[in-house]
């Protein structure tokens, strides 16, 4: 594991081609992660993770999805997840627990089989955003609930649950994407909220998390760092070690998001910079990934030592 880099990217298409396992061949990524675009049938999937997994001779390497619920299903293809939105289990979790309680863990005991039974071991999954009245719907109904304490309590359920089946996961967007008014896949987004307001209720839902990753959210805290998205912002990666509390990987968001300003190459090294530990890349662009391979370092003692930690929880 040591001679891996510290990035995570995306593929194109359903199969490995031979410029791909080159590729991994030479830049060893710490991961790989998968979109609806690699995932046609549970047969072809897993032949796919198969094929990554005998490059790095690791049965435990690293590949990621975002399967959410709701819009955000990469498995679409497979199952339909459409009307098991992270806002239907929060409004079941204040109406009635014990339903919640009962169909939040079936939900995620089904998605855990089927991950485990694709090759896929981390699910970039619970979103501990607030629901903002106001706000851009790129979060909407990926949302628990407006309350910082019902999202932080259903988040330590989720990862709970995921990690007693053998799944990672990965809080996001940390330190809080709800008040964004524009879609960060598209725009920066700025927030004007003081931080002693953010405390209270954006950052609190992230505190006390018992995962092993975090993924950055690309927004400007203009209070806080005026310049920086926090994937950028050292003052932001600092805040989120020291008074959110948490301690283990982090993640940027994806580097191909026009949130973040300036060439590809600036935007990982800047991502380094601020303090992340690896640096994610979706979109299979090969030029793009090969600029993040070459601008990433080997991973650290740090990494090594929190992803064996992380491989400890997978059956």
């Amino acid at each position: 594991m040591n001679n891996r880099r510290s990035f995570i990217i995306g593929i194109k298409s359903t199969v490995l081609s031979i410029k791909e396992k080159n590729f991994l061949r030479k830049y060893k990524p710490w991961g790989v992660i998968l979109f609806t675009r690699n995932i046609k049938n549970i047969n072809q999937t897993q032949k796919l993770t198969s094929s990554i997994r005998k490059i790095f001779s690791d049965k435990k390497y690293p590949i990621l999805i975002d399967q959410e619920g709701g819009r955000v299903n990469r498995l679409k293809n497979i199952i339909s997840f459409d009307n098991l939105t992270s806002e239907f289990f929060g409004n079941k979790y204040i109406t009635n627990y014990k339903e919640f309680k009962f169909f939040y863990k079936l939900f995620i005991d089904k998605t855990s089989y089927l991950l485990k039974s694709l090759g896929v071991n981390i699910n970039t999954s619970p979103v501990l955003d607030l629901r903002t009245k106001g706000s851009s719907n790129i979060i909407g109904d990926r949302s628990f609930s407006k309350n910082p304490n019902v999202v932080s309590k259903i988040g330590d359920i989720c990862i709970q649950n995921y990690h007693a089946n053998g799944i990672g996961t990965v809080i996001k967007h940390i330190p809080g994407h709800g008040l964004a008014k524009v879609d960060s896949h598209h725009f920066t987004p700025v927030v004007n909220k003081k931080e002693n307001f953010l405390s209270k209720n954006d950052f609190k839902a992230f505190k006390k998390k018992k995962t092993f990753f975090a993924m950055t959210a690309h927004i400007v805290f203009k209070k806080i760092d005026k310049k920086n998205t926090v994937t950028h912002s050292k003052k932001l990666i600092k805040l989120i070690r020291n008074k959110i509390g948490f301690k283990n990987l982090i993640i940027s968001d994806d580097l191909s998001m026009n949130s973040l300003k300036g060439t590809i190459k600036n935007k990982t090294i800047k991502t380094f910079s601020a303090g992340c530990n690896l640096v994610l890349h979706c979109n299979g662009n090969f030029k793009e990934m090969e600029i993040i391979a070459k601008n990433s370092p080997l991973i650290n003692n740090f990494i090594l030592k929190k992803t064996s930690q992380f491989y400890k929880i997978l059956s």
